[in-house]
């Protein structure tokens, strides 16, 4: 089954290059091509990809603006960040906004591609950083996210936490999957645990 993509770029040369690079390779279907951070979401949620490749720089809003507004609009896609060099303050801002991964096209094309295929598999790729090392990766999560962890911490299922927030259960699935990579932990133990430290330690405002 064929990786369903979005890709938002500015440059139509670019746009070109990567819809070529994509179509050769059979592991991905592109359901769009925009050039436009206004065109972008409203193909998306029309017809919403796995993943979208997005470039940094996208007019008009900008892709840090737009990740926020994909995530408050709930879509169960993830983002690849795209900037022509390579930039840890980019790579951290791009996943303190929503990105799964960050990508400069200084690196070989072939990584493009690894990337998008490791963050469809629910991983977190951003080779300027160490999301480990990062001093608070709770600023990291987004909105929903930081209401899923108080939810989890609370003791709630996903089937109450997909009731509690009024979405799917993969929707809950696919935003907690996102919020065990940024906190570096492998289930929600592990995250209920994280949080309760945090919070005796003074990083979790809790109103």
């Amino acid at each position: 089954m064929k990786l369903d993509i979005a890709l938002a770029e500015s440059s139509p040369l670019v746009l070109s290059a990567l819809s070529e690079m994509f179509e050769k390779d059979g592991r991905f279907s592109i359901l769009s091509t925009t050039s436009t951070a206004e065109a972008f979401l409203q193909t998306v949620i029309t017809v919403p990809a796995q993943v979208a490749i997005m470039d940094w720089h996208l007019p008009t809003l900008g892709a840090e603006k737009l990740m926020h507004i994909v995530r408050e609009q709930e879509l169960d896609m993830r983002i690849v960040i795209c900037t022509q060099t390579a930039s840890s303050e980019l790579a951290k801002r791009s996943m303190a906004a929503g990105a799964a991964g960050y990508y400069s096209h200084d690196q070989p094309t072939e990584t493009l591609l690894s990337t998008v295929m490791d963050v469809a598999d629910g991983k977190m790729i951003f080779p300027y950083l160490d999301i480990r090392d990062l001093r608070d990766p709770l600023q990291s999560l987004t909105k929903t996210e930081k209401a899923l962890l108080l939810s989890l911490a609370l003791g709630k299922s996903n089937k109450e936490l997909a009731s509690d927030h009024n979405i799917s259960i993969n929707t809950v699935k696919f935003h907690l999957r996102n919020l065990y990579e940024k906190l570096a932990v492998r289930n929600r133990t592990q995250a209920i645990a994280y949080y309760y430290s945090s919070l005796n330690s003074g990083s979790v405002q809790t109103n």
